[in-house]
């Protein structure tokens, strides 16, 4: 009953997670606004908006999805959690269209109904998270045969796209840069997932952080995250951000998903049926997400008939999918 109850944690903190970030980009695109009323606009080089209580509601709102989303990792499988990252993009896309007034296509609609059949599709087959009891488990499965490979097999596969593709193939081949970000962000993943577990069990009573693991989890996770915003960022400057953005969301979660069931071992107790489920319940997801992309010209007012598509950008591009930080 453990990991069912867990489970449900987890799935409340994720959907949670995504009301609040897909919520506070629309209350930064309202305090942007207000700002730029009265103020030079962002898009002009303004900082006018950081006088804006509305902006600073919505860092605060993102701020709290972003601790709701590291929390449920400590309580439910990363196959659970990372691919509810595409929630966020209903919630803003809805929203847009209630309190902005962006017009949401046809098309759009129906990739948010496609994203939330595969969300629901993987919940409903996700696997229960396993009951540990010390950070030292964790640091147990992570020293194992099988994730030791896929670590060294990743940091192989970064040095090769950073020393050997990235010089000259990096301005031309935006999956150079993607790979990088996706590759170190699944062991981001599984470093945060970490630090949310002992986090979890020290605050009930059993502190983890009188051991080395913990902290040098933490060490990772930052290291981590540094290194793909460095790369993410280059990404971003140099190719179209509506094909950056869909195709690191399914690199990333794909290769997520890949270390925690390695890691984790958490397809071991599943049945076939199940996995195959969930790979299909993923895919639908994809196919969902690449579709709100592809709508993203479609819809939005007279003025601005692409404004939604730049929230839904930003949010596939925010702190969560970062580690997914």
């Amino acid at each position: 009953m453990g990991g069912i109850s867990d489970n449900v944690t987890g799935l409340v903190l994720a959907i949670s997670s995504s009301v609040f970030i897909g919520s506070s980009f629309i209350i930064k695109k309202k305090g942007l606004k207000k700002a730029g009323a009265s103020g030079t606009r962002a898009s002009d080089g303004g900082y006018s908006y950081l006088k804006e209580p509305l902006w600073w509601a919505g860092m605060i709102t993102m701020l709290f999805g972003e601790a709701a989303n590291f929390a449920a990792y400590a309580y439910a499988p990363a196959i659970l959690v990372t691919p509810l990252g595409a929630l966020s993009i209903i919630f803003s896309a809805v929203l847009a269209h209630c309190i902005l007034n962006e017009r949401l296509h046809m098309f759009g609609v129906v990739g948010c109904i496609i994203c939330l059949v595969g969300s629901v599709t993987i919940v409903l087959h996700a696997p229960l998270e396993k009951d540990i009891e010390s950070v030292k488990q964790v640091w147990h499965l992570a020293t194992e045969p099988g994730f030791i490979t896929y670590t060294c097999v990743v940091l192989v596969l970064v040095a090769v796209l950073i020393f050997g593709f990235e010089p000259r193939y990096g301005q031309k081949h935006m999956l150079v840069y993607i790979g990088i970000c996706s590759l170190m962000g699944s062991l981001t993943v599984m470093c945060v997932k970490a630090v949310g577990i002992a986090l979890k069990l020290s605050f009930s009573g059993s502190n983890q952080f009188i051991y080395f693991q913990p902290w040098l989890f933490t060490f990772l996770v930052i290291a981590f995250c540094l290194m793909q915003l460095i790369y993410l960022n280059k990404a971003l400057d140099m190719f179209n951000t509506a094909v950056v953005s869909p195709v690191y969301f399914v690199m990333f979660t794909f290769l997520t998903i890949l270390a925690s069931v390695i890691m984790f071992k958490e397809w071991d107790s599943q049945s076939a049926t199940d996995i195959v489920t969930e790979i299909c319940g993923f895919v639908t997801i994809i196919c969902g997400t690449f579709l709100l992309h592809k709508t993203r010209d479609m819809g939005g007012s007279a003025d601005e008939p692409s404004s939604s598509s730049h929230i839904s950008i930003e949010i596939c591009n925010s702190p969560r999918n970062h580690y997914e930080v």
